[in-house]
C-alpha cells in the first residue's frame, strides 16, 4: 500500500515578512538622507568646475569680443619707435581684427598698408630687401605699420587726431582738411572737419579701443 503524499506547506522566511511601518519610515529617511548628500554632492562638483573652467571661459569670451595677437611683437615695436602699445593694438583691431587679410582696396595684412606706402616706407626706413609678400608676415607688418604711425604723429606734431584720420584717409586730404580749418581760424576737430563719416567713425573707434587694450591687456602689453 503506497504512502499518499503529503501536501508542502510553505514557511516565510524572516526576509519574507512585510516589513512594519516604523521600518518603512526608517528606510525612507535612509533614502532622503542619501539623496540629499548625492544632491550636495554634485552641487559641490558643479560649483568647483564653475571656479576651475570659469577664467578659461571669461578668456575665451574676452579673446572672442577683444582678441589680442602678436603681444610681444606689439612691445618690441612700441618699444622701438616710441608709440603707445595699446594704440597699436587699437589700430590692429579696427583694421583687421587681428586677422591677416587683403582689403578690396589692395591694403595688406594685420595693420591693412597699401602697397605704394608699404613702397614708401621700405625706402624711408631702409628696408631694401622688402617685398609686397613680406606684409603677410606679422613682424614686418607691425613695424610697417607702427613706422607709419610714427611718421604721421611727427608729421603732425604728436596730434592723434589728425595721424590716425590720416592713416585712414591719406596724408593729403587730412592737410588740405587741416588747411581749412586753420584759414578759418578754427582748432581742428573730428566732428567739425573730417568730411568722411568712415574717416570720423574710424578715428574715434580707434581711440576707444586703445582705451580698452589698455584696461584689458596692460599686462600683456607691457603698460
Amino acid at each position: 500500500m503506497s504512502a499518499q503524499a503529503q501536501p508542502r506547506t510553505r514557511t516565510r522566511s524572516g526576509t519574507g515578512k512585510r516589513p512594519t511601518k516604523a521600518q518603512r519610515q526608517r528606510r525612507r529617511k535612509v533614502l532622503r538622507r542619501r539623496l540629499m548628500l548625492l544632491a550636495f554632492a554634485l552641487a559641490a562638483i558643479c560649483v568647483l568646475g564653475i571656479v576651475i573652467v570659469r577664467p578659461f571661459a571669461d578668456k575665451a569670451v574676452q579673446e572672442i569680443a577683444l582678441p589680442l595677437r602678436h603681444e610681444d611683437i606689439i612691445r618690441q615695436q612700441a618699444d622701438a619707435k616710441g608709440l603707445d602699445p595699446s594704440l597699436i593694438a587699437g589700430v590692429i583691431y579696427v583694421e583687421s581684427r587681428f586677422r591677416d587679410q587683403t582689403s578690396v582696396a589692395g591694403a595688406k595684412g594685420l595693420m591693412q598698408i597699401l602697397p605704394s606706402t608699404a613702397d614708401y616706407i621700405a625706402r624711408k626706413s631702409g628696408g631694401t630687401a622688402f617685398e609686397q609678400g613680406d606684409l603677410a608676415t606679422p613682424q614686418i607688418n607691425i613695424a610697417y605699420g607702427s613706422w607709419y604711425l610714427r611718421y604721421l604723429l611727427q608729421h603732425y606734431h604728436g596730434n592723434e587726431l589728425l595721424a590716425l584720420a590720416a592713416y585712414n584717409a591719406g596724408e593729403g586730404k587730412v592737410d588740405q582738411w587741416y588747411r581749412e580749418a586753420s584759414a578759418r581760424g578754427e582748432d581742428f576737430e573730428a566732428a567739425t572737419h573730417i568730411p568722411f563719416p568712415e574717416t570720423r567713425s574710424y578715428v574715434g573707434t580707434v581711440l576707444e579701443m586703445r582705451s580698452r587694450y589698455r584696461e584689458e591687456y596692460g599686462r600683456e602689453l607691457g603698460i
